[in-house]
């Protein structure tokens, strides 16, 4: 019964870092990254869609990205959409693609994305922790219905304790990675 509680908490934990990965790689960097347009949406069609779905997006270069849409009447529609997101970029539309330029960040930039990778990490730790929370309130509710005894109660306890430090650290390295990548160091 613990065992299945652990494993449900590794498998809600992993969904919480994987989530946390997602939002890292929509920050910039200065590098390029089809990641980065995750969160731009285009007009077309009649409806809003994600750019990842009207075009196909590449970087053929450590400071470029093409977006080529698979249907050209769509070119200015996807240009305003990166013009009116907060990426602030710059598009550049050749009437077959578009390229953007990914220009080098301002130190007062890359600050405030290191705040917001922060903001991040720290909101997946709160969702891991209330994860343990959720864990320990199903061990205890067990315990009190007799299910476990008290010892197995601490063991899964202690368990689950565990399995959240190891996520909680593997939660800080990938900030610390991200703040070294955006920092360039």
């Amino acid at each position: 019964m613990v065992e299945d509680i652990v494993k449900d908490l590794d498998e809600r934990m992993k969904k919480s870092l994987k989530a946390l990965e997602k939002d890292f790689a929509a920050i910039r960097t200065g590098r390029a990254n089809p990641a980065m347009f995750d969160g731009v949406s285009v007009e077309v069609y009649g409806s809003k869609m994600p750019i990842n779905q009207v075009a196909t997006i590449s970087c053929p270069e450590p400071r470029l990205v093409v977006i080529q849409p698979w249907d050209k009447s769509n070119l200015g529609e996807i240009e305003r959409a990166i013009l009116k997101s907060e990426l602030s970029l710059n598009p550049s539309n050749d009437g077959n693609l578009i390229r953007v330029q990914i220009p080098d960040l301002t130190e007062e930039r890359r600050k405030e994305y290191v705040k917001l990778a922060r903001q991040k990490a720290e909101e997946c730790r709160v969702a891991v922790r209330n994860i343990r929370r959720d864990g320990n309130d199903m061990v205890k509710e067990l315990e009190k219905e007799k299910e476990i005894s008290e010892d197995d109660a601490k063991n899964g306890q202690g368990r689950i304790q565990k399995l959240t430090d190891k996520f909680i650290e593997e939660i800080q390295k990938h900030t610390d990675n991200k703040e070294k990548e955006i920092m360039n160091i």
